[in-house]
This record gives C-alpha cells, sequence and structure tokens, in this order.
C-alpha cells in the first residue's frame, strides 16, 4: 500500500467574495515538486471567473485515467517483448447526468494510437490484448467508484 498527496491552493486576496465574483484559478501541487495551474471549468463557471488556460478537474480525471492506462500498456508491452516507439491518447470525458440524477463524468473514451518499431510487430489482436490487460490494471479505472472521504482541518486564527 502507498500513499499519494496533492495540494490544492486557492487565495482570494483583494478580489471580492460574497457575490460570486471570485477567480476559481488555484495550484494543484504535487509531492515530486510539480505544480500545475487549476481552475474549473469554463463549462461550469463563465470566464473571467474560471481559466481556460489552467487545468479543471474534469481534464486531470480524464488525464489520470489515460495516463494510467498508458503507464501499464507500456510496461505491458516492454514485457511481451514489443518495442514501443510513440504512444499518443486523445481521451475524452463526457459530462451527463449519472443513474442517480447527479452531474457526473459518465463515459472517458480512451483512444490510442501506438506506434511501435522493430521488424516484428503486433497484430490487431495482440495490441486489444495489451490494451485489455491494461484497463484491467490500471489503478484509477478500479478506483472510479472509490470512497471519497472528507476530514476538515479546523483551523484557528
Amino acid at each position: 500500500m502507498s500513499d499519494h498527496f496533492a495540494t490544492v491552493h486557492w487565495q482570494r486576496g483583494e478580489q471580492p467574495f460574497s457575490d460570486r465574483r471570485y477567480s476559481r484559478r488555484h495550484e494543484l501541487h504535487f509531492d515530486g515538486g510539480a505544480v500545475v495551474a487549476g481552475s474549473s471549468s469554463p463549462h461550469s463557471v463563465r470566464e473571467p471567473y474560471s481559466d481556460a488556460s489552467a487545468v479543471d478537474p474534469e481534464e486531470a480525471f480524464v488525464a489520470s485515467l489515460s495516463s494510467c492506462h498508458m503507464l501499464w500498456f507500456l510496461d505491458l508491452a516492454c514485457r511481451a517483448g514489443w518495442v514501443v516507439d510513440d504512444y499518443r491518447d486523445a481521451a475524452v470525458g463526457q459530462m451527463a447526468k449519472d443513474e442517480r440524477g447527479r452531474m457526473s463524468i459518465t463515459v472517458v473514451t480512451l483512444r490510442p494510437a501506438v506506434r511501435f518499431a522493430g521488424d516484428k510487430r503486433p497484430d490487431a489482436a495482440e495490441i486489444a490484448r495489451l490494451h485489455h490487460a491494461a484497463h484491467e490494471e490500471c489503478f484509477i479505472a478500479n478506483s472510479v467508484r472509490s470512497d471519497v472521504r472528507c476530514a476538515p482541518v479546523i483551523e484557528e486564527d
């Protein structure tokens, strides 16, 4: 078992708050030191209160699924003796009402295009097998219905 950390940080600064006219831009800090600009999606909160150039939670979710699948695919292909030269996935997540009537990402479609090197290359059946196995192993795909808990930290002034 392992723990994985991310810190999300937003500050109001001098902007108003009670009128809902505040920036949703924030920072996502990862334990390896990477800092990524985050924001609500302009589909949810109009600009300028959202920043379309930042990563929104829905995009991060889709990217997380795509990245996890790719990492497993690369590992499985390597173990099977295939040489991957290039992997590109134009993944898309669709927002809609789920079976409970709540808005959620109901479908994520991964569309990986993989280019192999060498004289011996996998056929379509082998590529499909590798993708199926990668999906089965993907930690994120296996976590989609995971329990999300909230344990607020109460800070005193």
